[in-house]
């Protein structure tokens, strides 16, 4: 089971009430396969961290795991070992901005 992380809006967005999401995945764990999953488990997400029909990752949005921002990586690149086998989990964040 891959362990994602979403931040508390996208949570109360698709009434998941636990932080830490398990998903089934087959390989190879990739972040496009990740949030294939998760959008036909959650499907009021689809949209909310990639676009509708390009599928690319919402500026706002980061993906980071096992402490290296993954979100400018190819979303078909393999994710680390210690993602795929569940040992650590992906992390999706909203960006902050302002001034």
């Amino acid at each position: 089971m891959i362990h994602v992380q979403l931040p508390i809006h996208l949570r109360v967005l698709a009434n998941i009430p636990s932080q830490k999401i398990e998903l089934p995945v087959d390989p190879p764990i990739t972040i496009n396969r990740i949030l294939d999953a998760l959008e036909s488990q959650y499907p009021t997400l689809k949209g909310t961290i990639r676009d509708h029909d390009t599928l690319k990752r919402r500026p706002m949005i980061r993906f980071y795991a096992c402490n290296e921002d993954l979100s400018h990586d190819s979303p078909d690149t393999p994710l680390p070992e210690k993602v795929a086998t569940g040992a650590e989990p992906l992390y999706v964040i909203g960006a902050i901005a302002g001034g």
